[in-house]
């Protein structure tokens, strides 16, 4: 019956909202009376994505992609295929579940934990902090050897996830220790919290000063990506290099480091301010 021996699941704790992290929670609510805990927002993400479900992009999605400047070929394959609906692959998500808050506790694992959340990657998402030993939980977070995804969508086009996270990035380093034995979402445990954080924090600081570099002319987000990521993008991973490079930018606009014009075809074009 495998490690659990047949034993029902009682609790679930999600980190955040996220397919590849909520996936199946509302199956072990349905089917075994699981109890579910997450942050208001992880909640309501979750829920609100397995009800919204499109046979075609939707008209916001597909301005929004205009106004990154998507390669014309893309645009077009995308506009005519069934988009990716959260619902493809998360479980119905039935009413109910136990909030997590920033400041609070849990108790599992035989262990205390302070609830500390940060944002970027995805709203209010939870990270975990034993008071018994030196673990922690950090999800999508805090990862070891790649950057989370700080992705703008049509839903919130003009949000700042990369100012979201790097805030949230400062203010967990005041928890980190160098004993702290980090369990990420992806990718193995680590230790050396405190550095990796500083990593983190400079790596994107490192990409905005590139970025405004490269906007000594006048750029679509689409024109960005090896500036932004140092290597070619494919077709595979372009959506996601679409949305991060959109984030970037709107971090510049809101540093008041950048200005932002539309053009003919819809496309925001990007530019520096001053020298």
């Amino acid at each position: 019956a495998g490690p659990l021996a047949g034993r029902p699941v009682r609790r679930l704790v999600a980190t955040h909202h996220h397919p590849d992290h909520i996936g199946l929670a509302g199956w072990f609510q349905t089917a075994q009376g699981t109890e579910l805990l997450a942050t208001r927002t992880a909640w309501l993400y979750g829920r609100m994505l397995t009800l919204d479900r499109h046979e075609t992009a939707k008209p916001e999605v597909l301005a929004f992609w205009r106004g990154g400047g998507m390669d014309p070929e893309i645009y077009a394959k995308r506009a005519a295929e069934r988009p990716f609906n959260f619902a493809d692959v998360v479980g119905e998500m039935p009413l109910g579940f136990t909030r997590l808050m920033d400041g609070g506790t849990i108790r599992m694992g035989g262990r205390d934990w302070d609830i500390r959340t940060g944002d970027g990657h995805a709203p209010e998402h939870a990270t975990f902090w034993s008071r018994d030993d030196h673990l922690v939980i950090a999800g999508d977070q805090i990862l070891p050897s790649i950057s989370p995804n700080l992705g703008v969508y049509a839903t919130e086009p003009d949000a700042d996830p990369v100012g979201e996270w790097l805030a949230s990035c400062t203010r967990l380093a005041a928890h980190a220790g160098e004993d702290h034995l980090v369990l990420p979402g992806h990718k193995l445990p680590f230790t050396g919290l405190p550095t990796r954080l500083a990593q983190l924090i400079d790596n994107h600081h490192g990409a905005l000063l590139r970025l405004r570099a490269f906007l000594a002319e006048p750029r679509v987000a689409a024109e960005c990506f090896q500036t932004l990521f140092c290597r070619s993008i494919g077709e595979a991973e372009y959506g996601l290099a679409l949305v991060e490079t959109m984030g970037h930018l709107n971090h510049l606009l809101a540093e008041g480091a950048v200005t932002r014009r539309r053009r003919a075809d819809g496309a925001w074009l990007w530019q520096r301010t001053g020298a």
